[in-house]
């Protein structure tokens, strides 16, 4: 399947919450939301950065609708701020923004920063703002092929007594599609239609790799993270077009999961995927869904 941004749906009527969108995958899906005519509620932790994003996306796209608000996902009061804030409907809720591989910390909260951001944050956001999902809206959250080497640990989730940097990134990302698969199923049990789909973009050539070795101080391991952008990514636009298609092709299905269908699904053109066993497994996600709730003290209930 060749699908590109251009086959995307007009979208002046719809509007549209991308996280993360100041950079990477989150940056070029703003853009070419934009380019087909959504509101983007642009949400990223600086707003400074997120203007300066917006103001390259207004000299690319020119008619572009983009609405900036901060959050950040470190922090369950920034979330309920931002949720209480955003007033009418929200067409497509991308929930993209994450961290990778970095050392152990903490989010204000005293998560394990990647189960914090990549997933916890996302999960609250998510539940604070079911209410004003659009009948037919749709939910989308951004995983990773690392997924596949993930495993949820209940008994350490948050790495007090054991850490890695890869294990726990590798542990948020099957939470982002064990969550997406569970409530596909609580969306069908409630009789709606609307859609819950994750995604992951392959191997992208965006910050999140050069990230993690700043976050480590390797001046070796930066230049080695770019070498291997330059030589073996594909561009952040390609990347982007697995969230793109789950969030405005007509023919995906609730509780699918899209990335690039080329060399080793690392490359190429969006396209539906199976995922781990691991991220199949129903009582996992359930179980997830329950602790995920006790975490944040917010009720997902629809």
């Amino acid at each position: 399947m060749t699908w590109t941004a251009d086959s995307m749906p007009d979208l002046s009527d719809r509007r549209l919450v991308v996280t993360g969108a100041n950079s990477g995958i989150g940056l070029e899906a703003t853009r070419e939301l934009a380019r087909a005519g959504a509101t983007v509620v642009m949400a990223c932790r600086s707003r400074d950065r997120g203007e300066a994003a917006a103001g390259e996306i207004h000299a690319d796209v020119g008619h572009a609708d983009l609405v900036i608000e901060s959050l950040d996902l470190a922090s369950l009061e920034s979330i309920r701020t931002f949720a209480a804030e955003l007033d009418g409907t929200v067409d497509v809720l991308v929930n993209n923004a994450g961290v990778m591989g970095i050392p152990r910390a903490e989010t204000e909260d005293g998560f394990e920063k990647q189960l914090g951001i990549n997933h916890l944050g996302h999960f609250a956001l998510t539940a604070q703002l079911s209410d004003q999902l659009a009948a037919d809206g749709r939910v989308v959250t951004v995983s990773s092929a690392m997924h596949e080497r993930g495993a949820i640990d209940f008994g350490d989730l948050h790495s007090r007594h054991s850490y890695g940097p890869w294990e726990a990134y590798s542990q948020s990302k099957l939470a982002n599609v064990l969550f997406a698969r569970e409530l596909q199923r609580r969306f069908e049990a409630a009789g709606t239609d609307q859609r819950s789909l994750a995604v992951h973009p392959g191997y992208a050539d965006t910050d999140l790799q050069p990230r993690v070795a700043r976050a480590k101080g390797s001046r070796i391991q930066l230049g080695m993270m770019w070498a291997a952008n330059a030589v073996f990514a594909q561009p952040a636009s390609m990347g982007a077009l697995p969230t793109l298609y789950a969030a405005t092709a007509p023919d995906v299905n609730g509780g699918g999961y899209y990335g690039p269908g080329g060399l080793l699904n690392m490359r190429g053109y969006p396209d539906r995927q199976e995922p781990s066993k691991r991220a199949q497994n129903p009582e996992t996600a359930k179980r997830l869904w329950d602790v995920s709730e006790a975490e944040t003290g917010v009720d997902f209930s629809l």
